[in-house]
């Protein structure tokens, strides 16, 4: 099964490489730590490991690294001799990485699954245990690390309509792969069924909820001033702010479409669009104009920017991490990829900060989540692009209707949170024991 699986990566690597290099090359900053793709390390990195204990969590992109970064918070009180290194598969998950974590921790991207890049990256990291962040599975780094007997997490552990009907197409690859790890954090009880059905041990699987909903606190120091970016652009005090959050393709047209109408009923309103994909920024621009839009894109506005008011209707944003400070000062927040898109964005962030949270049919990949806002009053999802106009009008001139749908949004993600403690509490119980200097809690 091995070698197969060998070769056809190898096949689908030389296919598949000009598409991810073209992409890279987009978005920009691709060459700093390439080489640690394919498992080489500078002199720096690995004299920061010698003689150390390594616990290695990975994180695949942005919403992974959000994760994970508070579950590096929780970990290292619990275990103050590790010395942890987090990988990400993208340039801005990478970003991210930088900006979140303090200097001590390292930070590196993943190795492709190529059985020696995997190889020697496990042999410079040389950690006591892995922790993946959700489901990234490649074959070649749960082998060798079983080979070397390293302990493996399965973390915030969700199994999207997509990918589970795959992992059970192929499970005479996967199931010993799911049977390899040691712990697993299950979001829910159907999440844990399926884990099971999938081959994870029964007695691996503990069910500790999803820990998104303790990864949204914001930094208490802002690195963006909105208030004042806003008062730059000209937008008057107390206006009127719809934010589209991580938008795809076809969103961006129809939130225009939109604005344009709703501005009539709403002079003051103001539009902010913040694209899933940064480096979408210049045809989303375009098809704003072509609306007759009058947009600023992010990246432009510098500490000498001054707009007289109603000289510009919306900002662009084409920059990356900002969202959650966008969101902090939004009246209501469309999530994107929920309309056009399939399988929706992160609905917890804009409803931690009580913010009113309206999303398309196409949420998928947060059923549960979305649930649990419906359930309780505490978000409002459309079925096209018709009812999200009338119900983006009704919040707009109901200031008592988002101040409730704020409240119950804030009480699900209140009562929702502690997942990463129960997540600590799971990996530190089974490192206990072993090698690796555990504190007691």
């Amino acid at each position: 099964m091995r070698s197969l699986y060998n070769i056809l990566y190898a096949i689908f690597f030389c296919l598949s490489a000009p598409y991810y290099f073209l992409k890279m090359w987009r978005r920009g900053n691709w060459r700093r730590g390439f080489r640690q793709r394919f498992g080489q390390y500078d002199a720096q990195f690995k004299q920061s490991l010698t003689n150390r204990h390594t616990l290695w969590l990975h994180a695949v992109s942005v919403g992974e690294v959000n994760v994970c970064t508070q579950l590096i918070r929780a970990l290292e009180p619990r275990l103050p001799n590790i010395k942890i290194v987090v990988s990400t598969t993208t340039s801005t998950g990478m970003e991210r990485l930088q900006r979140k974590l303090p200097s001590h921790v390292e930070r590196v991207y993943y190795p492709i699954d190529r059985k020696k890049c995997v190889q020697r990256a496990l042999s410079v990291i040389h950690p006591e245990a892995v922790v993946l962040v959700e489901a990234e599975i490649w074959p070649n780094f749960i082998w060798r690390a079983r080979d070397r007997g390293i302990p493996l997490f399965l973390v915030n552990a969700r199994l999207s309509p997509r990918s589970y009907p795959r992992y059970r197409r192929f499970g005479f690859l996967f199931r010993d792969l799911f049977a390899a790890f040691d712990g697993v954090g299950a979001q829910n009880e159907a999440d844990a069924a399926k884990l099971r059905e999938l081959g994870c041990r029964p007695e691996a699987i503990r069910i500790v909820g999803s820990m998104k909903f303790d990864a949204v606190a914001l930094e208490e120091r802002r690195p963006l001033d909105v208030p004042n970016l806003l008062r730059q652009l000209g937008v008057p005090e107390g206006a009127r702010v719809l934010v589209g959050g991580s938008t795809h393709p076809g969103e961006e047209a129809i939130l225009a479409e939109q604005f344009l109408r709703l501005s009539k009923r709403f002079p003051d309103l103001f539009l902010i669009l913040v694209p899933r994909h940064f480096e979408r920024g210049k045809q989303v621009g375009r098809e704003l104009t072509t609306r007759g839009i009058r947009l600023v894109y992010r990246n432009q506005v510098t500490t000498d920017t001054r707009f007289n008011a109603d000289e510009v209707q919306c900002l662009l944003v084409n920059t990356t991490g900002e969202l959650p400070y966008f969101y902090e000062h939004a009246t209501v927040v469309f999530i994107g990829k929920s309309l056009c898109g399939e399988g929706g964005q992160n609905p917890i962030e804009p409803a931690a900060l009580g913010k009113p949270t309206v999303f398309g049919p196409n949420m998928r990949n947060f059923e549960a989540i979305v649930e649990a806002f419906l359930k309780q009053d505490g978000a409002v999802r459309v079925r096209d692009a018709a009812e999200l106009e009338k119900v983006l009008a009704e919040l707009l001139g109901d200031e008592k209707r988002r101040a409730t749908l704020g409240r119950n949004a804030l009480k699900v993600v209140r009562g929702n949170r502690g997942a990463i403690e129960r997540t600590v509490d799971m990996i530190v119980e089974r490192l206990e024991g072993g090698k690796t200097n555990v504190a007691q809690s």
